[in-house]
């Protein structure tokens, strides 16, 4: 499955998700039994809508929003960093379908063309909504504003709590997960890359 459907339109690009059919209805009903399967009484009526929020959530944390990507000209030839930093996301650990949430700093070295900064944000979400480990969220992130905007140097960091880390298996609560993922000059260039690292991962 691809990541996302583009429609482009002069530089605006509409970038939609692409989903397998969904069933809402069957959704529903498969939480209702997972429910009664592990003893939970749905009779009562606090628990009688149980099944129906319990799918509804998941298919929020499974489906992105869509949004127009838009680029505008770097008409001043702006060279520095762009670098964006605590964007808030959650996303659904495949392994035990449990959440994981934390914050992502997204930075570029710009080229031709600068982004909407709160595409930025937008970028993250795409990739957080559905299925995921970090580690392939963060290179995932990466990679598309790579293609997409092709800017001389992109980097991410991801900083995640991961639940299914805290109320499971080991269970140590307050840790955190952190990946990142750099190309280009971000990458290959020392004096960039460690301008993105300090501002980053800020001395403690």
């Amino acid at each position: 499955m691809s990541t996302a459907s583009l429609m482009v339109a002069g530089r605006r690009l509409h970038v939609a998700a692409e989903q397998r059919d969904r069933d809402p209805d069957a959704a529903q009903a498969a939480a209702q039994a997972f429910l009664t399967a592990l003893g939970i009484d749905l009779d009562h009526e606090a628990l009688a809508e149980t099944p129906a929020r319990m799918a509804k959530a998941y298919l929020e944390l499974l489906t992105p929003r869509e949004f127009d990507l838009t680029t505008f000209p770097n008409d001043e030839g702006y060279e520095q960093l762009v670098l964006v930093q605590g964007i808030p996301f959650r996303s659904l650990c495949e392994h035990h379908a449990l959440p994981f949430i934390g914050t992502a700093d997204v930075g570029y070295l710009p080229a031709e063309r600068i982004i909407g900064l709160s595409k930025l944000a937008r970028v993250v979400e795409l990739f957080a909504h559905r299925a995921q480990v970090q580690e392939r969220m963060t290179k995932q992130i990466a990679d598309w504003l790579a293609e997409h905007l092709a800017p001389k140097g992109v980097g991410v960091v991801l900083r995640a709590e991961h639940l299914c880390m805290t109320l499971r298996g080991a269970q140590v609560s307050g840790t955190t997960t952190l990946t990142s993922a750099m190309q280009g000059l971000l990458l290959n260039d020392a004096r960039a890359r460690h301008e993105f690292v300090t501002l980053t991962h800020p001395a403690r």
